[in-house]
């Protein structure tokens, strides 16, 4: 299937306000989110299971996919669209190898080798970064910058989304690099009005996106 990775919002309740998760989602995804991704670190597998299900029905109602962190077990018992596995996660051929071929499968990277090595083990887009500083995720390790986003779009033929650090200042720079997406979390979860930092970030994207193309 065909998916927009333009404006993929990962959704973790401990980075979150003091507000049903589930509203929260369906604001984001009212701003332009095109994906959303459910990472649950802290919380016990019923808990990230329950709440992967009721993200599910939102997702599901709205047309947009769904992605579970690193929990393949959880993605398959919510029904969810797809797994996004990092480099320490369970392998993503054997991860392919299980789900199947019409499952989404995200694989992060922080070099052009990673990502080329995601790609052959069967990865349906990469989550390159991190690429500024970030605070929302402890072990991102060092910024990797923008460069590396023009070197691995044009060696990979499959979508590359950036993360890391994203937010409506340097959005714009992200995609002119030749991200297909960018993946964020303060910048829309922690923002005042959840569906108004989605637009404007949408349309930072979009605009974007506009001027690569006609370049």
């Amino acid at each position: 299937m065909s998916i927009d990775y333009s404006l993929y919002l990962i959704l973790d309740p401990e980075l979150a306000p003091p507000r049903p998760l589930a509203e929260l989602a369906r604001e984001a995804i009212e701003g332009g989110v095109s994906v959303l991704q459910l990472r649950y670190k802290g919380g016990k597998s019923r808990e990230f299971l329950k709440l992967a299900k009721r993200i599910k029905e939102i997702s599901a109602e709205c047309g947009i996919p769904l992605i579970i962190n690193d929990r393949l077990d959880i993605a398959l018992a919510a029904g969810a669209d797809g797994v996004h596995l990092g480099q320490e996660d369970l392998p993503p051929q054997e991860a392919r190898r299980i789900l199947g071929s019409q499952v989404i499968l995200g694989v992060s990277a922080a070099s052009l080798e990673e990502a080329q090595e995601a790609e052959g083990a069967g990865a349906s887009y990469i989550g390159l970064g991190s690429i500024f500083p970030t605070s929302s995720k402890p072990d991102a390790g060092r910024p990797i910058g923008t460069e590396i986003i023009s070197e691995v779009s044009r060696s990979v033929r499959i979508p590359v989304v950036a993360i890391g650090g994203i937010q409506i200042d340097n959005a714009e720079e992200v995609i002119r690099k030749g991200a297909s997406g960018v993946a964020v979390i303060s910048a829309i979860l922690q923002a005042r009005d959840t569906k108004k930092a989605a637009q404007q970030l949408k349309m930072v994207i979009e605009r974007a996106r506009a001027e690569r193309s006609s370049a």
